[in-house]
């Protein structure tokens, strides 16, 4: 019987980790681009809910999940415009807009969900999961990560493209020294304001279809304020991720887990105070930070406009 709770909770845990750690592992892998470029993309948390709420609307119009992901990170790309428009061209303070962008997605989307779904309510059907064949069959890790909504493998399979890109490619070696020397990418002829741009419309990408899996797939509706901080939890893991992409899924997977811990108590007759998990996550931050502060990396350039001439 107690092996029959143990495999019951850590089934639990996993799968439900598993579940709360793609949104976190989609934004935090396009924030990691962003601040390579040099660009901190504080308003990732509003791109977020901004994809969450688009890919509500377009899946729920359309019932079909991938329109959905595709609407959600769509939304979250035309959103990060605005930080190229006032950060990389315009050259304003990257906090401040990134604030401002977050403060503004909450109102927008909390009105509109308000004016139309208010009253009613609805929900997405329950997307449908792939069995990867034998692998599937494993005890514990079988069920809970390979029985997963096919995105779930793209994405995978994303954060190994990402990787090869920011270390094997021309393309990535620009995006780095946009963030490390920016003079020195101007100076061999490569503009800094566009590698920049791009870098950051990939952290809007990323941070609308995180925001697109969490209310079409792991939520199955869309709530105001539905995020709870995932934008800023997603910043910290790209930070401590170092530029390197495989690091992300670690950090996505170890909030994921603190998330789902209480779901997985109560499936063997715990019960917990949702006030004590939502803690959760930000407690695991502030240990991070404390154990691996030293150990992050970040840009010499991070957060600073570049105006052609520097050095």
């Amino acid at each position: 019987m107690e092996d029959l709770f143990t495999e019951t909770f850590l089934t639990a845990l996993v799968a439900g980790g598993v579940l709360a750690a793609m949104p976190l592992l989609f934004a935090s892998l396009g924030e990691m681009v962003s601040e390579q470029a040099g660009v901190l993309n504080v308003g990732l948390e509003g791109m977020m809910l901004a994809g969450a709420y688009g890919g509500f609307v377009v899946a729920l119009e359309t019932d079909s999940i991938w329109l959905g992901l595709a609407a959600g990170m769509l939304v979250g790309g035309v959103v990060s415009l605005l930080m190229v428009l006032l950060c990389v061209r315009m050259k304003l303070d990257q906090i401040v807009i990134g604030i401002g962008i977050v403060l503004v997605a909450e109102g927008i989307t909390s009105l509109l969900f308000d004016a139309r779904y208010a009253a009613s309510r609805p929900r997405l059907p329950a997307a449908s999961e792939w069995a990867v064949p034998g692998l599937s069959e494993l005890p514990v890790l079988g069920e809970s990560i390979f029985t997963q909504h096919p995105i779930v493998y793209l994405g995978v399979a994303l954060v190994i493209a990402v990787h090869y890109v920011l270390r094997r490619t021309s393309a990535g070696l620009s995006v780095r020294a946009a963030g490390e020397k920016p003079g020195a990418l101007d100076a061999a002829g490569v503009n800094v304001d566009r590698t920049r741009t791009w870098a950051t419309i990939v952290a809007g990408l990323g941070a609308g279809l995180g925001g697109g899996y969490l209310s079409v797939i792991a939520a199955g509706t869309f709530t105001p304020f539905m995020t709870q901080g995932q934008g800023f939890i997603a910043i910290v893991i790209a930070m401590l991720a170092r530029g390197t992409a495989p690091w992300t899924i670690v950090g996505a997977l170890l909030f994921g887990m603190s998330l789902s811990v209480a779901t997985a108590l109560q499936l063997i007759g715990v019960e917990i105070s949702t006030d004590y998990v939502q803690m959760l996550p930000f407690i695991a931050v502030i240990v991070v930070l404390v154990l691996f502060a030293r150990r992050s990396y970040l840009p010499a350039a991070l957060g600073i406009p570049y105006f052609r001439g520097e050095r």
